[in-house]
């Protein structure tokens, strides 16, 4: 068979199934184009997910007749005026979009520069069946209908509506999350999603995400070198069942990136549980040289050429912002409603509800002996008041230090115990409830952690080494990293083409390592990442587990001036607002909240 040259419709096909996978890849080319020509307003509509219709206006600068021609010619572009590609700033550069997205759709291209006239030009997947005067205001309408309407292959294997819409929903969050200084509406059927105008960085995440995230959210400001990490992400106690409210920004371009999510999920280590997943908006910046952003025709992708300095730029900057937040947590509302015991007449009880039978006291608590001159009354109250001679299930023991002023302090001073669990302390602004056990877990794991910075992780010799079989580019993998496996006590060396050699293993991991499943477990994340987080999470894990046993229990009556020292302890403790498993160790409740409850206010 002799070789052809492709027709110029079956390449733009084929260029096409490259940039334009569904609607929302579509959508997402369009705005890109709407923000590069200098927009400061851009209205979205959609009907039907996008499968009906996209359409996209802008007030940008606009196009000539002649430009809007060159526009829909395969590698024509005003983005990329020399060969410098590395230095775009912009968020295209190919010149496929609008010819690829106009092969396969009933394409309507509109636009009128400031001093020009509006031109307007229809083509029919890829045949020009229209090209005359257009009268709207400066600035581009396109209008995108019968995506893949000829592409049946391609048709097929599109979502339905619902699924497309919430594709491009996400994609119009994360365009108006990049350009927070440029107005965004999206409408889809005729309902308005998104509303948004220019405002800071925070303030536009917190609109297109939740309102809760200002109150709930630390802001990340950090520096490496000539990259630069900024953004907002959660308290760990504020946190979701599912990662997509990442939205990572590099140089201001949307982006998906293994590394970047990696990163994050590294810097939350043992402070948010395995399942849940933060809220972030993170945009790093960096000189355009040190990043490739020509990987892939959609341009979701990117490759750094320092890798393990991004990453640990990420990590870096998250943790320093949570350890700077302290001991705050999550603030969880409280929906007070009226009571329904309400008093109601003379006895106390609603007239239709029966009184309760009379209850005894309980015996042996001493209490009753205390109240010697105490008579329970006879009638309809004898359980009320059997009630209120019982005595408390728990309580505090006296204390032996002066209480301290409940003003000075943050998490306040502590009043009692309940279920011998729970502190109750006294703040300027409400009560604070804080679960012991939770409190001194994370406590005695903050002091662990400290006690090792600086010092190379004990290591347990093997009394003979292990040989552990493997892939040889695994072998390469761990060979290159030995001086950092063997800061984190983890000794190997090479003993072979397809062999490694484990002489010690950390020492916190106790005795029942496996080295086979540990050292293939490293080499994957060095595949994948570049650096060894699987081994630094193992010991973080069992000092987790060391933690949790040596914490106070559940269960056990403290002391006031214990309780307090434990309030003081937490109010300069690092990530002192969540235990080691990601749950919360204090919750307050404001004084609006009780007098809510009582009906007070």
């Amino acid at each position: 068979m002799s070789i052809r040259r492709l027709p110029s419709d079956l390449i733009d096909r084929i260029a096409a199934g490259e940039v334009v996978e569904r609607p929302a890849s579509a959508l997402k080319e369009l705005v890109e184009n709407a923000v590069d020509a200098g927009a400061k307003r851009v209205a979205v509509r959609l009907e039907g997910g996008g499968l009906t219709s996209i359409e996209v206006v802008d007030d940008g600068q606009g196009m000539s007749a002649e430009d809007m021609g060159l526009a829909l010619e395969r590698h024509a572009t005003s983005k990329l005026p020399d060969e410098h590609i590395e230095d775009v700033a912009s968020f295209g550069f190919r010149g496929e979009a609008l010819p690829s997205i106009a092969s396969v759709s009933l394409f309507t291209l509109e636009s009128r520069t400031r001093d020009g006239d509006g031109w307007k030009i229809v083509t029919d997947h890829g045949k020009r069946i229209e090209d005359g005067p257009a009268g709207i205001p400066p600035g581009t309408r396109v209008r995108v209908e019968q995506l893949f309407g000829k592409v049946p292959a391609r048709r097929k294997f599109l979502r339905s509506p619902r699924a497309e819409y919430q594709a491009a929903l996400d994609t119009m969050r994360r365009l108006a999350m990049a350009r927070p200084d440029i107005a965004f509406r999206f409408d889809h059927d005729a309902r308005t999603i998104i509303n948004v105008q220019p405002q800071s960085a925070p303030e536009r995440v917190a609109a297109l995400l939740t309102p809760d995230l200002q109150k709930n959210a630390v802001a990340v400001e950090h520096r490496r070198g000539e990259m630069v990490l900024e953004g907002v992400a959660s308290l760990p106690t504020f946190n979701r069942g599912m990662g997509d409210q990442q939205y990572l920004f590099v140089n201001g371009r949307p982006v998906k990136d293994r590394l970047l999510t990696g990163a994050l999920r590294g810097a939350y280590r043992d402070l948010i549980a395995r399942d849940r997943h933060p809220i972030a908006a993170l945009f790093v910046s960096l000189p355009t040289h040190e990043v490739d952003i020509n990987v892939h025709p959609a341009k979701t992708e990117v490759r750094f050429r320092d890798a393990a300095g991004v990453r640990g730029l990420i990590v870096g900057g998250v943790r320093r912002a949570l350890e700077e937040a302290g001991h705050l947590s999550a603030a969880h509302d409280q929906h007070a409603a009226p009571a329904q015991w309400q008093v109601e007449g003379q006895g106390g009880f609603a007239a239709d509800q029966a009184a309760p039978p009379p209850q005894p006291l309980p015996q042996g608590t001493g209490f009753a002996e205390q109240r010697s001159d105490y008579v329970a009354p006879t009638g309809r109250n004898d359980g009320l008041h059997a009630i209120m001679a019982a005595a408390p299930l728990a309580r505090a023991e006296p204390s032996t230090a002066p209480i301290p002023d409940a003003t000075r302090h943050p998490l306040g001073a502590a009043r009692g115990q309940v279920a011998a669990t729970y502190i109750v302390a006294e703040a300027e602004d409400g009560l604070v409830i804080v679960d012991q056990h939770a409190a001194h877990e994370r406590l005695v794991l903050e002091a662990m952690r400290k006690a090792r910075e600086g010092d190379d992780i004990a290591t347990q010799p093997l009394l003979i080494p292990e040989p552990v079989e493997m892939d040889e580019a695994d072998c390469e993998r761990l060979e290159e990293a030995i001086p950092d496996l063997a800061r984190l006590g983890l000794e190997i060396e090479r003993f072979g083409p397809a062999t490694m050699l484990v002489r010690a293993t950390p020492a916190p991991l106790g005795n029942k390592v496996k080295a086979p499943q540990l050292l293939a477990d490293i080499a994957a994340e060095l595949a994948e990442l570049g650096s060894a987080p699987t081994l630094q999470d193992r010991i973080d894990l069992v000092a987790g587990t060391m933690a949790c046993h040596g914490s106070v229990r559940a269960g056990r009556i403290l002391r006031v001036d214990e309780m307090n020292a434990l309030l003081r302890q937490m109010e300069v403790t690092p990530h002192s607002g969540q235990c080691n498993h990601g749950r919360p160790t204090w919750v307050k409740l404001a004084h609006g909240d009780i007098e809510k409850l009582f009906g007070r206010k």
